[in-house]
């Protein structure tokens, strides 16, 4: 499948202050499976993939260097030069350009909701309204990560291959989640390396058009995500999380996010979401934890 099967995504050029801002989106793999591996060791994967409504902002305004800062709660720690995504992604828009960059941190780093490919791919969004310019191709996209394509589009897709292939799904029905991290990084080579096997099935080749939250959780029952096994085996906690989460009144299914260690919960109505968000705030004080919609579900 080719991305250009995709819409073209929107930048939504808001501003913010006086800057110009662009919203970076927590990606969710609804499935992820593990399908093959490629002669140059990159995994092909098979996915559902979904924004929420929460994530982190990157803002841009004219200048005459390229400059980059971070604030937000998740800011401390994180660089500020060449080996953010963020700043990476600016240089491969236009190596001579000009932008005062603002990254406003939310997510958890390496949670596996595409935190850093998300920021990437909304400071190329950004810049290419501030300067007037295409976005990069799709390879030179690949090259930031496999991940910035698809958040570069940031609404739901099918991803196949190592990133590259995007196609459109059937509407979502209105749903929420529940994200927890439980405040242990995960790098994703430590989890692929612990992967048993790689050649899995893939999805269905027809996706099927959901009724509802209920119907949409059942589906997602009987697909996978083939890193979580691996991922408990590198950091337990992420079972811990997981029966966490399933144990919350109203949930529909719990599974893990990318290579973790972000798990999701999924429920029928915002009010059910809330409500277990307070319940693991109180339980687990100290795990992150967000109640959410999807962007473009119901619609």
């Amino acid at each position: 499948m080719d991305a250009a099967v995709v819409d073209a995504p929107v930048v939504n050029g808001a501003v913010v202050d006086g800057a110009l801002a662009e919203p970076a989106r927590a990606k969710i793999n609804l499935t992820l499976h593990v399908t093959g591996r490629r002669a140059d060791g990159y995994h092909l994967l098979d996915s559902l993939v979904v924004f929420a409504d929460v994530g982190d902002v990157v803002s841009a305004e004219p200048a005459d260097a390229l400059s980059l800062s971070v604030i937000g709660p998740r800011g401390a720690g994180v660089p500020v030069g060449a080996d953010n995504l963020v700043f990476r992604a600016a240089k491969l828009m236009a190596p001579g350009g000009g932008a005062r960059l603002t990254l406003d941190k939310h997510l958890p780093a390496a949670s596996g909701i595409g935190g850093g490919s998300a920021d990437a791919a909304a400071c190329l969004r950004v810049l290419a309204h501030l300067w007037g310019c295409e976005l990069p191709p799709l390879a030179d996209q690949l090259r930031l990560g496999a991940d910035v394509p698809v958040c570069v589009v940031s609404r739901p897709c099918r991803m196949t291959g190592i990133g590259e292939g995007l196609a459109p799904v059937p509407r979502l029905p209105p749903v929420w989640l529940l994200l927890v991290n439980p405040g242990v990084g995960l790098e994703t080579p430590q989890v692929f390396r612990a992967l048993t096997t790689a050649d899995h099935a893939p999805m269905p080749q027809d996706l099927p058009v959901w009724a509802d939250a209920a119907d949409l959780a059942f589906w997602l029952a009987a697909q996978r995500n083939d890193l979580q096994p691996a991922a408990i085996a590198c950091a337990p906690v992420v079972g811990q999380v997981l029966d966490a989460v399933g144990s919350t009144a109203e949930c529909l299914l719990a599974r893990m996010s990318g290579s973790g260690a972000t798990c999701f919960g999924v429920y029928a109505s915002r009010t059910a979401a809330d409500r277990a968000a307070d319940t693991m705030r109180i339980a687990h004080p100290d795990w992150w934890v967000a109640a959410t919609g999807l962007h473009g579900a119901g619609t």
